[in-house]
């Protein structure tokens, strides 16, 4: 034998077995570290090398091998060329099957030299083959196991058994340098800014990625967006730069984990780390996260390899992009944790939940903004068995706000990558930035279809509304509180009144009013593929109303509510039916700054649940001089900012001309440290601004130099119609027979129906929410909703026997439906069945596990049998979904007092009483609503809207008789309420634009 070919036949076996080893080691034992990249790199060139000798091989000893030895060097051969070719293609998720071609077909090679050689194991050649098959046929799912499904289950996120006692529990603590935000980095040490300003790296393997983020709002969320840059500055000049760090947290890596935050940020706004946003790395470095109750409760991992991306190098950078397409899994793992695929609405949380607490509103605990619990609580989940409607299958945040797109990027699946756009609702930022495309993204995603209004019902208004059923958490939150929380609902003066007949559908009776009459029109506003409220995000901030309009066929407008001035560039008219959460600080001044640090009370919550709806109602007068015919128009409407918010945050400065401003700039001279006691710092009297209310009166008059725009200049933002129905209306003669009411039921309208009941049901109208689902049980008898929607209105109630006999026509039709076990449960708790209660709560939690207010009745039935200890096992369940959970705390708090468990009973008090709501802040809100009779009508669980002034109706030009009211920050002289037909617009954008006051004069 030549010397080529002994040294072919010593080298190749040493090559195979070090490929067949590394080979094991680089599929199950992924690690981004510089061993792991080495062995990838060596496992390659010796590839390469093993290629070559294997030709050689076949070439000059095919005759010499026994046939076991040919066949698995052929096989070895042809495993080299899909392997060859990934080393030039790279094995990108695109290239999986040639991967495992390689892997098999090599494997399979290497298994039958080993069975060729292994003749102490057996002198027959199939035998030695068969175990040695048998040997990868076990290591195949062993590796397969150590790959993926440890991998998958590491790192998921899970709440604590108990949440911290007081927010110095929360991430570092007070000597933590990024507290009061709950974010950590593991090691405790800062990254610098660079880390997360570095997404450029990204776009060379991430082009159609990285531009539709560069347009997102998430690009866009540090102080390259003025909105957010105004109630920075304004946060820091009034409370300091501390507090602040706990927005920085989600919306300012580059400067708070470099610890440039303590820099109060008007000093360094323009810098780079000011206006990065946030970038690839902020998300993507994210390595744990710690539990859903938000506020950047994660800790985030600072990769040092990630300099090797971000090199200037090129031969660096080469080099380390051919080594993440060679082997991808490394990088992925380093910034694609199993939770953000798995648990994505769980890793969503930790930035779009948020509560506020003594650090940083220098007063108590209260929620913030939270799109995560309304989700998780509701059928859009799969999660919520109380829900209205069940979806066909569960979603999660990315589902709709990263929805799939067609891309060649190398992160493709199937030729689609979920799109980093992140559409949603925000038309601020494209319209400042004067980005078409995003803007028009938006605006689709907004109109898609998601909500819907149905002009639904009429009726005669002769009388005026009375106050319905009161739901107690309403006020209990700035934010509002729907499946993930029972409902107590006080039935108001109105519960004992019969429900008015009305006449509906509107579109299907051919309706008809006098001249002369009032009727009462009534609009359903229903979240279809909404996961979370409507509105969500920060609703303290936005303008979102339901405008209804009216227009003869002369022409002539009649009515007119959510009508907006300045020809639609102003303020929405007060009086109009918004969506959103009105706060007040100290002081009963509206929070309008985004300042919700200020927040000590709340005048209302009206959002939407998903799978729910509103049922708005309206007063219409109709002239005299009407026409024929009236078109109504329902549209429902969005501003992603309040027009008084965006005058504030490009052009807002204190109001230098009045007394209280030259004040305020007498004691700032005195000393520039906020003041926390409500006496200015240097002075006996009262301070304008402290961290618990803002008396200053504020001019639109600051130069726009420097704004963070593309121009200088004060954005006209859109006004968005997400949904909008039209039905016509006949106008008899005043002198007419009055017409009657009248109603066409049609099957396909049960879920009509059903909205409208859902409605008048969540805004306390009982008896009229159960004349609606009593036709839906009309027109499907079979259809066990109508019946199940009753018995919540009868329980509601106290009607029991009502309740029961509804319930058990829905148990029997559909037996193991969850929400109709649920209300039969608890009809049996509340007539102390409770073996009975419990055996229903069972039937659901068996369907719905993480239902914690199925977990929560549970529980206290359990309790009430004095089963503490099966009680409190329930009960953990349900912190275990909601570690703020009030109403389990509560629960808890007594069992452990049940069992002698002082210690344990006192930790879940102090739980109770740092989460309870401060009821009597409610006080506060009484100047302010006596000021503003429009906010306080919309307080009113039922309540109506009338139109603005308008010619067909006073015979006097709109515009003048807007003039002529009083006007002090928006109270009128003229009082909203159910005797009147019309009322005052708001006030003038000329008017405001010149001096306006943060709150309600007094």
């Amino acid at each position: 034998m030549s010397s080529p070919a002994n040294f072919v036949n010593r080298l190749l076996p040493l090559l195979i077995g070090f490929l067949v080893v590394s080979a094991i080691y680089l599929y199950a034992f992924p690690q981004a570290n510089v061993f792991y990249a080495g062995v990838v790199l060596l496992h390659a060139v010796a590839g390469v090398v093993a290629s070559v000798l294997l030709l050689l091989w076949l070439i000059r000893s095919w005759r010499q091998g026994s046939p076991l030895v040919r066949v698995g060097m052929v096989l070895l051969f042809l495993g080299a060329i899909p392997g060859l070719v990934l080393i030039y293609t790279g094995a990108l998720r695109t290239q999986w099957t040639l991967v495992y071609v390689h892997i098999g077909v090599s494997f399979l090679g290497a298994a039958l030299i080993a069975a060729a050689r292994l003749r102490w194991l057996s002198r027959h050649a199939i035998i030695r083959v068969a175990a040695v098959l048998a040997v990868v046929v076990v290591l195949a799912p062993v590796a397969r196991y150590l790959r993926e499904t440890r991998w998958n289950q590491h790192g998921r996120i899970e709440n604590p058994t108990l949440p911290p006692v007081s927010m110095d529990g929360e991430g570092d603590g007070p000597t933590g340098p990024f507290f009061p935000s709950s974010a950590q980095v593991y090691g405790g040490e800062k990254i610098p800014s660079k880390f997360f300003m570095e997404s450029d790296s990204c776009r060379r393997c991430h082009e159609d990625i990285y531009n539709q983020w560069n347009s997102s709002a998430h690009h866009f969320s540090s102080f390259n967006n003025q909105w957010y840059r105004k109630s920075i500055e304004y946060m820091q000049d009034t409370i300091g730069t501390k507090p602040s760090k706990w927005c920085g947290g989600c919306h300012d890596p580059a400067v708070l984990y470099a610890g440039k935050m303590d820099t109060p940020i008007k000093q360094i706004v323009h810098a780079p780390e000011a206006q990065a946003g946030l970038g690839c790395m902020m998300c993507h470095s994210i390595a744990d996260v710690k539990s859903t109750m938000g506020q950047g409760d994660f800790y985030l991992e600072y990769p040092k390899l990630h300099e090797l991306a971000a090199s200037k190098n090129p031969v660096i950078r080469t080099l380390h992009d051919f080594m993440i397409k060679l082997n991808p899994e490394p990088h992925r793992r380093v910034f694609l944790k199993p939770f953000m695929k798995q648990q994505t609405a769980e890793f969503c949380s930790s930035c779009h939940k948020v509560h506020l607490d003594v650090p940083v509103n220098h007063y108590r605990w209260i929620r913030g903004f939270n799109e995560y619990d309304n989700w998780q609580a509701s059928g859009v989940s799969g999660e919520g068995a109380r829900s209205f409607y069940y979806p066909a299958k569960p979603q999660q945040c990315a589902d709709c706000h990263m929805p799939l797109e067609r891309s060649n990027d190398m992160g493709n699946v199937a030729g689609k990558v979920h799109s980093h756009r992140f559409p949603g609702a925000n038309t601020a930022l494209p319209t400042a930035n004067e980005d078409a495309a995003q803007l028009k993204a938006t605006e689709d995603f907004l109109s898609s279809g998601a909500l819907t209004v149905d002009i639904f019902a009429l009726s005669p208004a002769s009388a005026p509304l009375k106050p319905g059923a009161i739901a107690q958490h309403e006020l209990a939150t700035t934010f509002a509180v729907g499946e993930e929380a029972e409902a107590k609902i006080t039935p108001g003066s109105s519960s004992n009144v019969e429900a008015a007949p009305v006449t509906a559908p509107l579109n299907r009776v051919q309706p008809a009013i006098r001249r002369g009459d009032t009727v009462r029109v009534d609009v359903v506003v229903r979240t279809k593929r909404v996961g979370h409220f409507f509105p969500g995000g920060t609703v303290d901030a936005y303008d979102t109303w339901l405008e209804l309009k009216g227009v003869d066929d002369k022409g002539q407008t009649i009515f007119w509510s959510g009508m907006v001035e300045d020809d639609g560039k102003g303020p929405v008219e007060k009086g109009a039916h918004f969506y959103r959460s009105l706060q007040v600080d100290a002081h009963g001044n509206p929070i309008n700054k985004r300042n919700a640090w200020a927040t000590r009370a709340v005048v209302y919550v009206r959002l939407i649940p998903p799978g729910a709806a509103d049922t708005v109602h309206f007063r219409m007068k109709v002239p005299e001089k009407t026409g024929s015919k009236i078109t109504l128009t329902a549209r429902l409407c969005y501003r992603k900012f309040a027009w008084w918010g965006t005058q504030f945050a490009f052009a807002g400065e204190r109001d230098r001309g009045s007394d209280n401003a030259r004040d305020n700039a007498r004691d700032n001279e005195r000393d520039s440290r906020p003041s926390k006691s409500g006496i200015a710092p240097g002075s006996d009297t009262p301070a304008a601004v402290t961290a618990d209310y803002d008396d200053t009166k504020y001019a639109f008059t600051q130069s726009l130099r420097g704004v963070s725009a593309k121009e200088e200049k004060i954005p006209d933002l859109p006004i968005v119609t997400v949904a909008q129905n039209e039905v016509a209306v006949d106008v008899l003669p005043a002198n007419a027979p009055a017409p009657q009411p009248k109603t066409q039921l049609a099957k396909e309208d049960w879920q009509r129906w059903n909205d409208y009941g859902i409605g008048l049901l969540l805004q306390g109208d009982l008896k009229a929410a159960q004349a609606a689902f009593e036709r839906v049980t009309e027109v499907d008898p079979q259809n066990p909703d109508g019946w199940v929607n009753i018995s919540r209105a009868a329980l509601q109630e106290g009607d029991l026997p009502r309740a029961r006999t509804v319930l058990e026509k829905a148990l029997a039709l559909n037996p193991t439906l969850a929400r109709t076990n649920f209300f039969y449960g608890s009809l049996m708790k509340s007539t102390g069945d409770y073996d009975q209660a419990a055996a229903h709560f069972q039937i659901v939690l068996a369907q719905y596990p993480h239902d914690r207010v199925a977990l929560n009745n549970l529980g206290r039935i359990l309790f009430l049998q004095r089963k503490y200890s099966d009680a409190v096992k329930i009960l953990q369940q349900a912190l275990a979904v909601d570690p703020e959970d009030l109403q389990a705390h509560y629960n808890l708090m007594l069992c452990y007092n049940g069992l002698g468990d002082e210690k344990m009973s006192k930790e879940h008090q102090a739980r109770y009483v740092r989460f309870k709501a401060d009821e009597a802040s409610q006080a506060i809100t009484g100047p302010y609503r006596q000021l503003n009779p429009e906010d306080n009508n919309e307080r009113q669980s039922i309540h109506e809207h009338v139109s603005v002034p308008l010619p067909m109706l006073n015979n006097a030009p709109a515009k003048r008789l807007a003039a002529s009211r009083t006007t002090i920050h928006g109270a009128t002289t003229t009082h909203v309420g159910t005797d009147a037909f019309v009322r005052p617009a708001g006030q003038s954008p000329a008017a405001a634009h010149a001096t306006t006051t943060t709150g309600a004069q007094r």
